[in-house]
């Protein structure tokens, strides 16, 4: 183990890069910002103007101000700020094209949506619908079951688990359903009730969501049979005959069954186990029917801690709906809210070209060897004020970098451990990636503490799109197992790839 450096290592990174650029003068002119912008950060459409924003935003002294120049303070104000975020910040606002058919786009999809523990014995609670779609989900699943006095009912059927009104859950979809983002949202219905209740259900929708619901067939331009994002309505799936309208659920037999006999606005629902069998035995027949249909993949029964898999390799073969157990915290659901925190955090995210070309066929279970390789490097500098655990004990921090793609591309590094530093941990550690398929990659930093000779606990991570990624001298923004910000927590990086 190394020792760690003298005290806020990232102020020493920072103040080296400051020395070097002001050329031994005590400030920094904006001229002399603007070529740190460009040969460091990668912003190549800054200019003089640019630079002299920042100046305006980050420098409090009206001295260097007037003389549109950067005092040390200054600039490492605007290193810590979110303009130098490793996540691209023009990803945070919806950019990609909205109008593609919904088949065109990855769309954050939560499984048993009602549970917020086990599958057994857990609550059913409305509060899992609310927290769902505070995360940005967009197909949320509904187990309807004969209830009581001709009131359906929401759990999970043959179980302990308790049951809360399918009228409430739909009152609080209307609530809540567009409060982060303004797109469609699927409502996957699983249907176990007697006609008289799917009655009830049919009524309770239409009196609910009123003209939120969509009840009729879109007028739109794109080819096919199926809208885009940008109509913005409740889409029921699977379920009420006269309300499905683009979703209707069917029975998957084969891929050459599909192409030959299914419609566009039918979709398919399978299990993990399924999926992955046809995934490995036939990767670019699988791409090439997301290309032209929804499917929906969801946990394995044998679940019933509400696990999840890695839903990367669902997406990798272009999968819509890749449902997971939106309760269970761990890598799954950080890797699902790294996906989708790009593209505004609307819960649509656009498949890349490689997943839609009708020209080329792609395997994702293939080593890619006709596209030529992105080569990565990640500088792991150092880390600021790491969450210590109750106990107080200062942590021995190490960050394990991985890469969640293609299977070719998947790989994990680890830093050495710094021993007794949870304030200023320093690494300054190389390390380097050849990626055939970045745009289907995500980077997920994960800082852990080293607890013994293999043995390390969990402290916070960061997951982002490759295609997110910044290069320059950035900052990591570091999240707890639950999703939450760690503020101030963060790793300081360097990112280049070519």
């Amino acid at each position: 183990m190394k020792k760690s450096k003298a005290p806020s290592s990232r102020r020493v990174e920072i103040q080296h890069l400051y020395q070097c650029y002001a050329s031994g003068q005590t400030i920094l002119p904006a001229c002399d910002l603007l070529r740190f912008l460009h040969k460091e950060q990668m912003e190549l459409t800054a200019n003089e103007e640019t630079a002299e924003s920042l100046i305006a935003k980050y420098e409090i002294e009206e001295t260097a101000r007037e003389s549109r120049c950067m005092t040390f303070e200054g600039f490492l104000r605007y290193m810590e700020s979110k303009d130098c975020c490793v996540f691209n910040s023009a990803h945070l606002s919806v950019y990609q094209d909205m109008d593609q058919p919904l088949t065109s786009y990855f769309i954050s999809s939560s499984h048993n949506t009602y549970l917020t523990g086990d599958q057994l014995v857990g609550k059913s609670h409305l509060d899992a619908y609310v927290c769902a779609l505070r995360k940005g989900c967009r197909c949320l699943e509904i187990d309807c079951w004969d209830g009581p006095d001709m009131e359906p009912v929401v759990y999970h059927g043959y179980t302990l688990t308790t049951k809360i009104l399918f009228k409430d859950v739909i009152t609080t979809v209307e609530q809540h359903a567009f409060e982060v983002s303004a797109y469609p949202v699927i409502l996957s219905l699983e249907n176990h009730c007697c006609k008289e209740q799917q009655e009830v259900m049919a009524q309770y929708l239409i009196s609910i969501l009123g003209d939120k619901l969509l009840r009729a067939a879109l007028d739109h331009s794109t080819t096919g049979d199926i809208p885009s994002p940008n109509k913005k309505k409740v889409v029921v799936a699977e379920a009420l005959s006269d309300l499905i309208i683009y979703t209707r659920s069917v029975k998957f037999i084969s891929f050459s069954h599909s192409r030959d006999s299914q419609n566009s606005y039918e979709n398919t629902s399978m299990a993990e186990k399924k999926a992955r069998k046809l995934a490995k035995a036939s990767g670019a027949d699988f791409v090439q029917h997301n290309q032209r249909f929804l499917s929906r993949i969801y946990p394995a029964g044998s679940r019933t801690s509400s696990s999840n898999y890695n839903p990367q390799e669902f997406w990798n073969v272009g999968s819509q709906l890749v449902a997971l157990n939106f309760q269970s915290l761990g890598f799954p659901m950080d890797l699902n809210d790294g996906r989708f925190l790009d593209n505004g955090g609307c819960g649509y995210v656009l498949k890349p070209a490689v997943l839609m070309s009708s020209q080329r066929s792609f395997d994702p279970g293939c080593s890619q060897h006709d596209l030529k390789p992105t080569h990565l490097l990640l500088k792991v500098i150092s880390g600021s004020n790491l969450p210590v655990p109750r106990t107080g004990k200062a942590l021995d921090p190490f960050v394990r970098v991985e890469i969640y793609g293609i299977a070719s591309d998947s790989r994990r590094k680890n830093t050495h451990a710094v021993k007794n530093n949870s304030l200023s941990p320093y690494w300054d550690a190389d390390m380097n990636f050849s990626i055939s398929v970045p745009e289907l990659c995500l980077i997920r930093f994960c800082v852990r503490d080293q607890t013994g000779l293999l043995s390390s606990d969990f402290v916070g991570q960061y997951t982002l799109p490759f295609t997110s990624l910044k290069k320059g001298y950035r900052w990591v923004p570091l999240r707890s197992r639950d999703g939450c910000s760690l503020d101030p927590a963060s790793l300081f990086v360097f990112v280049w790839y070519s």
